[in-house]
Parts: C-alpha cells; sequence; structure tokens
C-alpha cells in the first residue's frame, strides 16, 4: 500500500461521528414518529420501522432512513410509511425537533479536547451533515468546538445532501484544499461515498453510530472504534502508516 497523501483537513459527519447515535437520537426519532403520527399511537411504531428502528429495541439499522436521512428525506419517508401530514410541513417540524434536540446530544469523547488538539496539528476542520446548519451549529456552541470550525454544512445549504459530494468539494473551496488532502470521517456508507465522489484523500469509519465493520469496510480505508483515533493515525510515522492495511481496524479485535 502506497503511504496516503498528506492530510491537510478533516470534514467530520456529526450524528454517530461526534455524537452517540442510540442515546442522541433514539428518543429523537420516537419523537419524530410521535409528531408524524398526528395522535395515531398505532401508526408511531409503523413509522419507526419504516425508518430503520426497531420500535422494541431502539436498535436502527445502518444506512438507515433515519441513520442517514435528512429531515426532507425523512419527512417524506414517513408520509409514504402511512403519516397524515404534509410532507413539506413535516420537514418543517422535524427540523425544529432537530434543532431543540442538539443540546441533548451525548458526546462521543471530549469533543473540545479532540479538536482543539487537532486545529493545534494545523488541521482544518469542517462538519458536514445530513442535519440542518441551524442543529449542526447548535450542537458545536454547545460542545465548545465552534471557534475550532472552519466550515459548517447541512443538507440545507445549498451545498447537495449526501451521499453527492458537494459539501466536501464546498469544504476544500472555504479552506483551500485539494480533495486529496482532506480525511472524510463518518459512521454510515454515505459518508463514506461522499467522500470518494469527492477524491477524499482518505475515508475513515466510526464504530460510534449505526455502521458496523462488516458495514463500512468496503468503502473506508480504515475503520476505527471512535475519533480520538485519528490523531494517532494521521500522525504516526510514514512507515508505521504505510504497514496499516486498508479497512484496518487500529484498536480493538478484528471482529469488535
Amino acid at each position: 500500500m502506497t503511504v496516503p497523501p498528506a492530510i491537510a483537513g478533516i470534514l467530520f459527519d456529526k450524528d454517530g461521528t461526534l455524537i452517540r447515535y442510540d442515546e442522541s437520537w433514539g428518543p429523537v426519532n420516537r419523537e419524530a414518529a410521535r409528531i408524524a403520527s398526528a395522535g395515531n399511537a398505532d401508526l408511531e411504531p409503523v413509522l419507526l420501522r419504516a425508518g430503520g428502528m426497531d420500535p422494541e429495541t431502539g436498535a436502527t439499522k445502518a444506512d438507515s432512513l433515519l441513520a442517514a436521512g435528512n429531515a426532507a428525506e425523512i419527512a417524506e419517508g414517513f408520509v409514504a410509511a402511512g403519516s397524515p401530514l404534509d410532507a413539506g410541513e413535516l420537514a418543517i417540524e422535524l427540523d425544529a425537533l432537530f434543532v431543540r434536540a442538539a443540546e441533548f446530544s451525548v458526546p462521543v469523547a471530549d469533543l473540545a479536547s479532540v479538536f482543539a488538539r487537532l486545529r493545534a496539528r494545523g488541521l482544518k476542520l469542517g462538519i458536514a451533515s445530513s442535519d440542518n446548519e441551524k442543529a449542526i451549529r447548535r450542537t458545536a456552541e454547545h460542545f465548545g468546538i465552534i471557534g475550532d470550525l472552519d466550515f459548517i454544512a447541512g443538507y440545507d445549504s445549498g451545498f447537495g445532501a449526501k451521499p453527492q459530494p458537494g459539501m466536501m468539494l464546498a469544504f476544500c473551496k472555504a479552506v483551500g484544499l485539494d480533495p486529496s488532502e482532506v480525511a472524510m470521517v463518518g459512521d454510515n456508507n454515505h459518508d463514506m461515498h461522499m467522500g470518494r465522489a469527492a477524491g477524499a484523500g482518505l475515508t475513515l469509519a466510526v464504530l460510534t453510530g449505526t455502521g458496523t465493520r462488516d458495514t463500512l469496510s468496503a468503502l473506508a480505508d480504515h475503520c476505527l472504534d471512535d475519533i480520538t483515533l485519528i490523531e494517532g493515525l494521521l500522525f504516526s510515522t510514514a512507515s508505521s502508516q504505510a504497514a496499516l492495511p486498508r479497512a484496518a481496524a487500529t484498536s480493538g479485535p478484528a471482529g469488535e
């Protein structure tokens, strides 16, 4: 394997990458289904299943509508599954819910510390999420990382939605980097597809969301337990970095 190009920027997904998916989004998904059911309690579990969440266990399938979709896509999916609401109006309600939910998110680590260390390395940092931009900013402010970010984009920021490359290309333009100098970090394959479509130097999958090694390893250059391992991966010596096989796990047993 050739040594990856020098990485000068990192573009992070948010949900499942910076914040733990099940703890943060389980209650939000249930509330989204309650809103979409318009008072029909029997419809709520139907909508959750349509979105990819088991209403009994709370587990959400990797790459499902709730795991990877934006508010407009979720609204359309809920309407197709039986919600009596207008999809456009429901999307507005869901976006508002997602903004309110930002301050109740559970981080995967001490985000302020992680971002400060990466920033001190001279890296350009950004977030590209399927959430709306206001919710992303609220989350970044809540966890004290807004000052470390050079770029924020949501599905409504005008750069297109994942898995299209628009948000990553916009990040590169904003910070003056070539895509080959940027690592894309996410927990679902729509993040990996976006990175590859844009020509990212590295696609890094993390296991703090709905994705697993099995679902992510085909598209990710490396699968990491969480974002705290990125610094060690990027700034290891060239020889040790070259020794890392594609889709290698940098901590934990291979089948973890």
